[in-house]
């Protein structure tokens, strides 16, 4: 299955509904920084996201410092930004409550 790169009027369509989220334009890509209360916090959250990710075959490139966690969702294999970092993205924006 050949997974297909956003064109621009998708992109900015999909951004719409993603506030949080900032086009990363060096890895054409879209990133979100997350901030917890403390490490178990945040952890919990990546632990939460790994799930999905996996239910998905989709994963995150991703960091975490204490109580901050940096999410860049890129689809390798589209060559940018795909339907499928959009709809992982707002999986995660649902975790959140």
């Amino acid at each position: 299955m050949t997974i297909k790169r956003l064109n621009e009027a998708e992109r900015a369509l999909a951004l719409a509904d993603l506030p949080e989220w900032a086009m990363d334009g060096e890895r054409d890509g879209i990133r979100r920084r997350f901030t917890f209360p403390d490490f178990v916090a945040a952890f919990g959250f990546m632990t939460k996201v790994a799930l999905l990710a996996e239910k998905a075959d989709h994963h995150p490139e991703w960091s975490n410092v204490w109580n901050r966690v940096d999410v860049l969702l890129t689809t390798h294999d589209a060559g940018g930004l795909s339907q499928r970092d959009v709809t992982l993205a707002a999986q995660i924006d649902a975790l959140l409550g």
